[in-house]
C-alpha cells in the first residue's frame, strides 16, 4: 500500500510501528480473578511473534469491571509485562511463527479482509467520509459478540458457564477492591485552577486567545504557533477548546445506532417486541427511552447496545452520543417527552453525575420520569444510587441485554400504571 498508492520508497517508512492497548471488554465483574488470565493471554498474542510484536503495551487492570483501579492493581498489570520480558525466553529468539502453515494462512486470511475493508472503505470516499459506516460497523460487530454470549455460543467463564465460585479474597476489606476517590478531589481541582487564572497575566491570555481565534478563522494559517502561544500565557484547556468551538462548532460523532442492521429474530427478541408492543398501546403511544452518556466518559459500547436492542424491540429511541452534561440530558427528556431516562457511565463519575442528572430533571418537572443507570458502579454506590431516586442499576454481571429491556418494559409500566405483560 505504501509503495503502491503513496510512493514511499525507504524501506524504513514502510515498517508498522504500533502500541496497544489491550481492550478491557472481556473483563468480567463475575469471578474477576479470572481477568488476570485473560490480560495475561492478550499480553501474549502481541509479544510471542518478534516481526509483528507490539512496540508499546498498556494492559488493564484485573478489577476494571468493578471499579477504578487502585495503585496496587496497577502495578500488578505492569509486573505481567516485566515478567514476559525479564522472567521468560520471550526476548531471545526470531521470530516463532516464521514458516508456519497456520500463521501464514491466518495472515493471508486477514490482509485479504483487510484489503475488501478498504476498498468498502474508499467507496465511501475516503476515511473520513466512512467515519458512519465504520461506526455502524464496530457497533454491529458488538452487537454480533453480545447475542453470541447471551444465548452461550461464546463461552466466557464465570459469566455464562462455570459460574459457581467461591467469594474472591481479592474483593475483601473495606474498600472492596478497588479505588475510591474522595469526593474533595473535584473541589481541590477547581479551586487550583481558579488560583492559577488568577495569578496568570489577564492581558496575555486575552492576547493569546484572540490570536488563536483569529488562526482558526483562517483556513490557511496552521493552528499550532497560536496553541503553543496561548499554552505559554497559561490558557487552560478549557479556554482553549471554547475560543476554536467558537470558531468550528461543536462536532457530535456518528453513533452508530439508527444505521445498525436490524437484529436476526430470535425467541427472547421476539417475545420482548411482544411485551413492547402491549405495553405501548396501553400507553396510547410507543415506549420513548432516552438513553445517555453523561460526564467525559467516551465508553459507547454499552450504552449503544442497549440503545439498540431498546430499537430492535419496538421503542423510540433516543440517543445523542457520549459526553453530555446533566442539563441537557433532561432537557433532551423533557423536549422528546420520553418514559425512561437511561444513563450509561463507565468512568467511575457516577455518585457526581447521577445526581446532578435527578436534580435537572426535578427542576424540569420530570421527576416522575424513572431513571436507570448501567456501568462500573460498585455495591455501595449502588445502594446510594437507588436511596437517591435511581429506580434501577445494572453492571457487567448484568449481560443479558434483552433481560434488561424486559425490565425497563416492566419498569414503564409500573410507573405509569399500566398492565405489565408477563414474560412467556
Amino acid at each position: 500500500l505504501g509503495r503502491e498508492r503513496y510512493g514511499v520508497e525507504d524501506p524504513k517508512f514502510l515498517r508498522l510501528r504500533y502500541g496497544v492497548q489491550v481492550n478491557s471488554l472481556g473483563l468480567t465483574e463475575s469471578q474477576p480473578e479470572n481477568n488476570i488470565i485473560r490480560i495475561v493471554l492478550e499480553a501474549l498474542a502481541v509479544t510471542l511473534g518478534r516481526d509483528a510484536r507490539a512496540r508499546a503495551l498498556q494492559l488493564p487492570a484485573w478489577n476494571e469491571a468493578l471499579g477504578l483501579p487502585r495503585p496496587w492493581d496497577q502495578q500488578w498489570s505492569l509486573r505481567i509485562q516485566q515478567i514476559l520480558a525479564y522472567e521468560t525466553d520471550i526476548l531471545d529468539y526470531p521470530d516463532i511463527f516464521e514458516g508456519s502453515v497456520v500463521m501464514d494462512g491466518l495472515v493471508e486470511e486477514m490482509v485479504a479482509d483487510a484489503r475488501a475493508e478498504m476498498a468498502v472503505v474508499a467507496e465511501h470516499g475516503g476515511a473520513v467520509q466512512a467515519v458512519p459506516y465504520m461506526k455502524t460497523q464496530l457497533v454491529e460487530s458488538h452487537r454480533a459478540r453480545v447475542g453470541r454470549i447471551e444465548r452461550g455460543e461464546q463461552k466466557v467463564i464465570g459469566q455464562n458457564v462455570f459460574t459457581e465460585s467461591s467469594p474472591s479474597p481479592l474483593q475483601e476489606g473495606e474498600d472492596g477492591g478497588i479505588l475510591t476517590v474522595d469526593s474533595a478531589v473535584e473541589q481541590q481541582q477547581i479551586d487550583a485552577v481558579i488560583a492559577w487564572r488568577s495569578a496568570r497575566d489577564a492581558a496575555a491570555v486575552d492576547a493569546a486567545l484572540l490570536a488563536l481565534g483569529e488562526a482558526a478563522a483562517d483556513p490557511n494559517v496552521n493552528l499550532m504557533p497560536a496553541t503553543l502561544a496561548a499554552a505559554q500565557a497559561g490558557v487552560t484547556t478549557g479556554e482553549w477548546s471554547e475560543e476554536l468551538r467558537a470558531v468550528f462548532g461543536e462536532y457530535r460523532g456518528p453513533t452508530g445506532v439508527g444505521d445498525a442492521a436490524a437484529a436476526p429474530s430470535d425467541d427472547a427478541l421476539d417475545d420482548l417486541r411482544d411485551r413492547v408492543e402491549r405495553v405501548s398501546e396501553a400507553l396510547g403511544r410507543r415506549i420513548k427511552i432516552l438513553v445517555g452518556k453523561p460526564g467525559l466518559d467516551g465508553h459507547s459500547n454499552g450504552a449503544e447496545q442497549i440503545a439498540v436492542r431498546a430499537r430492535d424491540a419496538g421503542m423510540d429511541v433516543v440517543y445523542e452520543g457520549i459526553r453530555l452534561t446533566p442539563e441537557r440530558i433532561a432537557a433532551t427528556a423533557v423536549q422528546e417527552g420520553v418514559h425512561v431516562v437511561g444513563l450509561s457511565i463507565l468512568s467511575g463519575s457516577h455518585a457526581q453525575l447521577i445526581p446532578d442528572v435527578l436534580a435537572e430533571l426535578r427542576d424540569a418537572g420530570a421527576d416522575d420520569v424513572p431513571v436507570v443507570v448501567g456501568g462500573i458502579i460498585p455495591p455501595n454506590d449502588e445502594r446510594a444510587l437507588l436511596a437517591a431516586g435511581v429506580a434501577r442499576v445494572y453492571t457487567p454481571k448484568d449481560f443479558e441485554v434483552s433481560k434488561i429491556m424486559g425490565d425497563i418494559v416492566d419498569l414503564v409500566a409500573e410507573r405509569y400504571e399500566v398492565a405489565a405483560p408477563s414474560a412467556t
